[in-house]
């Protein structure tokens, strides 16, 4: 088994990194924009089954 090489590790980590593909600042922000609306629209989705669940159980058992 080979020992650990500290300067062969940072050199790989540095070719890795040229060889990545980086999203342009227009990808960024519509993926960005859409992580933000879909959290939105599960927000609002598990308000509503709240409220429709509580408002049922109110119902079944008679709490004003």
């Amino acid at each position: 088994m080979a020992g650990f090489n500290p300067v062969g590790y940072f050199r790989d980590v540095r070719q890795e990194i040229g060889r990545v593909t980086w999203p342009s600042r227009k990808e960024t922000l519509i993926t960005t924009g859409l992580v933000l609306a879909l959290s939105a629209l599960a927000a609002v989705f598990f308000l509503v089954t709240d409220w429709v669940i509580q408002t049922g159980m109110r119902l079944l058992f008679g709490f004003a």
